[in-house]
């Protein structure tokens, strides 16, 4: 009860650097992830359009969420250097598998009858994908993109390891000072963000299959 009460102070008294940390984290994993959109849903579309590439960019995507975390960010840290971009650099990274694979698959669930309908209505194949492929496979990419958020705001967690900062600057101080306290001021927050992006995602995803039902 009283490690309770005194966390709860040291969050009280420290509130405006815990949010400032926090809009820092959130910053990292929407940048990273917003990265791996734009390279991951691509790369899903043509490894589902083009089945001799898929085993590659699946493979290539699976080996870099195999790499430990602190690896990773120590090679990229050889090139790009400390900070935040360096750290940005690499959720990307580790977001890309969820977002390329649920891509592919939602390309490649879509039912063939529906397919056939499109083509029999006189659709080419960039317009079957467009309208009615890629359209479909949106529940599929939500689904990702929970796990993406959930991988990217922990691993965010690590940055002050390469001169970023985030909720992880409370977290390491707490460990270097062998404070508690502190590492739960960082934990608990980082949990948090984790479990509402998990939700808010969760519900947009539930809507999105009751569109389509």
């Amino acid at each position: 009860m009283r490690f309770i009460t005194e966390l709860s102070q040291y969050m009280v008294e420290n509130q405006a650097e815990l949010f400032s940390l926090s809009i820092e984290h959130i910053l990292m994993s929407i940048y990273g992830i917003a990265l791996s959109l734009l390279v991951g849903i691509p790369l899903g579309i043509i490894a589902a359009k083009y089945k001799k590439l898929a085993p590659i960019i699946i493979s290539l995507t699976n080996i870099l969420q195999l790499i430990p975390s602190l690896a990773m960010l120590a090679i990229l840290m050889l090139y790009l250097g400390l900070g935040f971009q360096t750290m940005v650099v690499g959720l990307f990274f580790y977001s890309l598998l969820p977002i390329v694979k649920n891509t592919y698959v939602g390309i490649k669930e879509v039912d063939d009858s529906i397919m056939q309908a499109g083509k029999g209505s006189g659709m080419t194949a960039l317009q079957l994908l467009a309208k009615v492929q890629f359209p479909l496979s949106i529940p599929f990419l939500i689904a990702g993109l929970r796990v993406a958020f959930v991988i990217a705001i922990a691993v965010a967690s690590i940055g002050p390891y390469i001169g970023a900062g985030g909720l992880g600057k409370e977290i390491v101080a707490g460990i270097s000072l062998q404070s508690d306290i502190r590492i739960y001021a960082g934990a608990i927050p980082a949990t948090l963000l984790a479990i509402t992006s998990d939700l808010i995602l969760g519900l947009l995803e539930k809507k999105g299959k009751q569109r389509l039902a």
